[in-house]
Order: C-alpha cells, then sequence, then structure tokens
C-alpha cells in the first residue's frame, strides 16, 4: 500500500520503519528534518509537507503528541485549513496518538462528514513494543474501517481490538493507563515502605510477585533500580514511557471523568503524584521513575 506516517517522535520512528519493512511505499512528514532523514535512510519518501505526505496515499498514520496538534492536522488552525479540508483523495485516516475523546470525535464527525473514514487507534506496548512490532491498538470507529485498518495495523501490532465507536479507543486507553498509573505509584509506595524497614527490595518483589500483590508493574516493569535486568529502572530510568505522557494521560482520564461525574479518587491521586515528580524534575524520565518520590534524596 501508499502510506502516508506523520509524526516520527519516540513511537512514530520505530512504528514506521516496521511498515518500511514490510515491503509498503511510505511517506514521512515530521517537523523535526533529523527523523525524516533517519526514515529516508531506511526507505520511507520524505515529504515536504503533511498534505504533500498524504495526497494519493491508501492509509494515512498520524501519531501526535496532544489532542490540538491532531485538531491541527486535520480540522486546521486559525487561516489555515486542515487535510480534510485540502485532500483531493479519501484514504483511510488512522489516528495512533492519544487524545481526549472528544477531540478525536470531533475530527471523526467531520472526516464523515467529508466522506473519509477515520479512525482513532491509541497504543500500548511503549518504545519497545513499537520497535518490536508487538504494540495493542485499540480501536474506535466503525467496524468495516476496523477490517480495513488490519493488515496495516498488524504490521505495527500484535493485539488488535475494536473498542466500540469513535472515540471509543481513546477512552479504553485513558482507563487503561488510569489504571496504570495506580499500579505503577503503588508499587513503588509498597518496595519503599518494605526497603525502609529493612527488607531487599528483589526479595520483597519476589514474595509479592507471587502472592496477592503481583501486577503487571511489579512482574514486568518493576521501578526499583537494578531488581530487573533491562528495565527502565536499572538504565537510570532512561527511554520508556516518559512521566510527562503519563501526567498528561492522567489529566485526560481526570478530564474524562469531570465530564461524566465519575468518581475516580485513585486515579486523581495517581494524576498529583506523577503531576509532583514532573514538577520535582522527573518529565522527562521513565514513568517508573516515580519510585524517587519515595526514596531518601541520600539513597
Amino acid at each position: 500500500m501508499n502510506i502516508a506516517f506523520i509524526g516520527l517522535g519516540n513511537m512514530g520512528l520505530p512504528m514506521a520503519k516496521n511498515l518500511v519493512k514490510a515491503g509498503h511505499s511510505v511517506r514521512v512528514f515530521d517537523l523535526v528534518d533529523s527523523a525524516m532523514v533517519a526514515l529516508e535512510s531506511e526507505g520511507a519518501e520524505r515529504a515536504p509537507s503533511a498534505l504533500d505526505a498524504a495526497e494519493g496515499a491508501d492509509v494515512v498514520i498520524s501519531m501526535l503528541p496532544a489532542g490540538q496538534h491532531v485538531r491541527g492536522l486535520y480540522l486546521g488552525r486559525g487561516e489555515s485549513s486542515g487535510l480534510l479540508d485540502d485532500l483531493a483523495s479519501r484514504p483511510l485516516i488512522i489516528d495512533a496518538s492519544t487524545i481526549s475523546p472528544q477531540d478525536a470525535q470531533a475530527v471523526g464527525s467531520v472526516a464523515a462528514e467529508r466522506g473519509f473514514t477515520f479512525l482513532d487507534a491509541p497504543v500500548s506496548g511503549g518504545i519497545g513494543g513499537a520497535e518490536a512490532g508487538t504494540l495493542t491498538f485499540i480501536v474506535g470507529g466503525d467496524s468495516a474501517g476496523f477490517e480495513q485498518a488490519r493488515p496495516v495495523l498488524e504490521v505495527m501490532g500484535k493485539n488488535l481490538f475494536h473498542a466500540g465507536a469513535a472515540g471509543s479507543g481513546q477512552i479504553a486507553k485513558i482507563c487503561n493507563n488510569m489504571l496504570l498509573g495506580i499500579l505503577m505509584s503503588g508499587t513503588a509506595e509498597a518496595l519503599a515502605l518494605g526497603v525502609r524497614n529493612g527488607l531487599d527490595p528483589a526479595v520483597l518483589s519476589e514474595i509479592m510477585k507471587q502472592s496477592s500483590g503481583g501486577n503487571w508493574a511489579l512482574n514486568v516493569y518493576n521501578p526499583w533500580p537494578g531488581v530487573m535486568e533491562g528495565s527502565a529502572a536499572s538504565r537510570e530510568y532512561q527511554g520508556g514511557f516518559l512521566t510527562d505522557l503519563m501526567a498528561k494521560d492522567l489529566g485526560l482520564a481526570w478530564e474524562l471523568a469531570l465530564a461524566s461525574k465519575a468518581p475516580v479518587p485513585m486515579g486523581s491521586e495517581a494524576r498529583n503524584l506523577f503531576a509532583l515528580h514532573s514538577a520535582q524534575g522527573g518529565g522527562r524520565l521513565d514513568f517508573s521513575s516515580i519510585q524517587k518520590l519515595y526514596r531518601p534524596k541520600d539513597e
């Protein structure tokens, strides 16, 4: 297929690379020129603008930081028009960004009016999953569009879920990441309590993994340095899923809860903890670095 990929950040670049490796013709655009150069060396074609990348494509995939960027790309910003205004062709549009359901529904509504099929398809699995092509795609939109997207998504992901109508992908992703934030902050708190009272963090981790406290954060992504080889915690919290991104997603969960009058006391507390950690300088570290909040400064 002819695929346009817009947004080549930590996640987008390896996702686009996998599409190139699978034999698709991929045109890319990003505001950071070095990201496009990296993909060009892999066999992708660099486009001078998002419109140039998307015109004539069978599929347009976007992976952008926030809702304002997705709305700007597709709906326009200020005096500038968006892709939904300017494209002469009608490609399948897949937005893999994590944004609010309201933003996804707004873009999806305009897309439907203009004759486009639009899917919101946020991902789970982190940079490692993007590189390995094992991401989980959580898709909102009509079922026919989901089936149309399947051959492309299967190149980049291992697990594909159709969550429901437009915006449903975002709702499911927000719920998942709220739970992940709660689990990671709780795991870090429990480990710090044990270590402060004389326990070895590796021994305590193994005990909890085999007991009722076992969870993904503890079993797969232990936040205590040196306990789990290859984890971000054992790489000085470099790479992975940034604290600032977790804080953003927890903010989206809080906004969704506010709009739907849903009580989320633990989600709200996790949001406060990650916001505090970010404010204290941890924003560009992996989100498992929330462990630092619970450790004395001299450790």
